[in-house]
């Protein structure tokens, strides 16, 4: 599988006056958390919540914001997530792709809303068990 890229809507969550703005994000279904460069997380006046210790793909590891709340738009899907400030591009990791329901094509090198649920998310809330009495 090849580098995947995708544009998504990024908002301030707490802040209906700010305008939204389109990233170009990288796709890593093997990180786990939204990233964020700081000058995105500057333009939508992101607060910082909280700092987090992150290794990185080389593994160095390194304390870096975690800001939010950062709504996510992508197709007719939206998440609501915090977001590590970190790197010069945007990255979506699994936390937001699951939130959304999203599925990597590999053959065509995109992501796309899962096509087993194409008009709503859906999500495992908790597991269930079978009775065999």
């Amino acid at each position: 599988m090849g580098v995947i890229h995708t544009d998504i809507e990024l908002t301030n969550a707490r802040r209906d006056d700010l305008l939204p703005m389109t990233v170009n994000a990288l796709v890593d279904s093997g990180a786990v958390h939204m990233c964020i460069p700081q000058h995105v997380a500057n333009q939508l006046e992101l607060e910082v919540q909280d700092r987090r210790e992150v290794t990185v793909a080389d593994g160095r590891t390194q304390t870096v914001d975690y800001v939010g709340p950062i709504r996510i738009r992508f197709a007719n899907r939206q998440c609501l997530v915090g977001a590590l400030v970190l790197g010069d591009q945007a990255l979506l990791g699994a936390i937001p792709m699951e939130d959304m329901d999203l599925v990597i094509s590999p053959s065509r090198q995109t992501v796309t809303v899962n096509p087993v649920n194409p008009n709503i998310a859906a999500s495992l809330a908790m597991g269930f068990r079978t009775s065999h009495q």
